[in-house]
C-alpha cells in the first residue's frame, strides 16, 4: 500500500465511520473502484482506532462520569441506582453480541463477507430499514392530522433489553455494508427512542467493541501489502477527520433527518449491482492479493 493509498482510505474511514453509510464498505468500494487491493479487515479494523479516539474525546465528559460511577458502584450498593453506573453495566451488556459473533465468524468477515454482491445488498437492505426507522420517529416527533405526538425514549430509560438488542444490531456491522451507526441508530428508532440518544447511544457502545478488535487485528497489521507506516498514517488520518464529522452529526440530527443517508445508500446499492452484472466490476474485485 503506498502512501497515497492509505491517505484516501483513511479519509474515507474517518468520513464514513459515523454516517450511517458503512465505513467498511466504503473502504471495501474505494479500492475496488480505484484498482487497488482490498485493504482487508485488519487494516479496517485498525484505522477504526482512529475514529473511535475522536469519540473518547469528543464524549470524554460522559466517559469519564461514566467510568467512575460504574466503578463505584462495585463497591457501593447505593450507586447501582445512579444512571451513569447503570450505563456503564448496559455498554457492557450491550458488547457482548459483536464479541461473541465477532469471534465466531472471523473467517467469513475477512473473505466471504466482502464479496461486492453482498455489499450492494445489505447497502440497500440496511438502507430501506433506516428509512422506516426514520419515518416512524418523525411520525411520533410531528404527530398528524388525526394523531398527537409522541414522547420517545432518552437514554434515562435504556434498560438491559433494549441494551442487549441495541448489541444485537451492532453486531450486524459485522458484514461490511450493514453500518455500525447505521444499524444501531436504526434500532433504536424503532424501539422508540429518539435520534440523538439512539446515536449517542451507538457510539458509547461502539467503543469497547471497536479498540477490541483493533487491538486483536494487530499482529496482521504488517501482512501481505500492507505495512505498519501506512497503517498508522491512515489512523491518524481518521482520527482528525472522524473528529470533525462527528461533531457535524451529532447537531446535524438534532434538527435533520436520515433520509439523506437513506438515498444514498440506495443508489450506491444499486450502482454497485448494475457494476457488477454487466461485467464492469468484479464482486471480487482487488481481493486476489493481500
Amino acid at each position: 500500500m503506498s502512501w497515497f493509498e492509505s491517505f484516501i482510505l483513511g479519509l474515507v474511514q474517518g468520513l464514513t465511520e459515523f454516517l450511517p453509510i458503512s465505513s467498511s464498505a466504503h473502504l471495501r468500494l474505494t479500492a475496488a473502484f480505484a484498482g487497488w487491493h482490498d485493504p482487508g479487515a485488519a487494516f479496517t479494523a485498525i484505522t477504526q482506532i482512529g475514529t473511535e479516539a475522536a469519540v473518547l474525546i469528543y464524549f470524554r465528559k460522559d466517559i469519564a462520569r461514566i467510568i467512575s460511577a460504574w466503578s463505584r458502584s462495585l463497591v457501593n450498593k447505593e450507586m447501582r441506582r445512579d444512571h451513569d453506573a447503570q450505563m456503564g453495566w448496559l455498554v457492557i451488556v450491550g458488547s457482548l453480541p459483536i464479541g461473541i459473533l465477532g469471534v465466531t465468524f472471523k473467517d467469513q468477515i475477512e473473505g466471504p463477507f466482502r464479496d461486492l454482491r453482498l455489499i450492494a445488498t445489505t447497502l440497500i437492505v440496511m438502507g430501506v430499514v433506516l428509512g422506516i426507522a426514520d419515518r416512524l420517529a418523525a411520525r411520533d416527533e410531528t404527530g398528524g392530522r388525526h394523531r398527537a405526538a409522541r414522547a420517545r425514549k432518552s437514554l434515562e430509560q435504556l434498560n438491559v433489553r433494549d441494551g442487549l438488542i441495541f448489541g444485537i444490531c451492532q453486531a450486524m456491522a459485522l458484514v461490511p455494508g450493514v453500518s455500525r451507526s447505521g444499524a444501531t441508530i436504526s434500532g433504536g428508532l424503532l424501539m422508540g427512542y429518539r435520534r440523538e440518544a439512539a446515536a449517542r447511544y451507538s457510539f458509547l457502545l461502539a467503543i469497547p467493541a471497536v479498540l477490541a478488535s483493533g487491538a486483536f487485528e494487530l499482529k496482521d497489521a504488517g501482512e501481505g501489502h500492507v505495512s505498519w507506516g501506512p497503517t498508522i498514517f491512515a489512523t491518524l488520518i481518521a482520527f482528525v477527520v472522524g473528529y470533525a464529522v462527528i461533531a457535524w452529526f451529532m447537531k446535524f440530527i438534532t434538527t435533520k433527518s436520515f433520509m439523506p443517508f437513506v438515498y444514498y445508500r440506495i443508489l450506491l446499492g444499486i450502482v454497485l449491482i448494475v457494476l457488477v452484472l454487466s461485467g464492469a466490476l468484479s464482486p471480487h474485485a482487488g481481493e486476489s492479493v493481500g
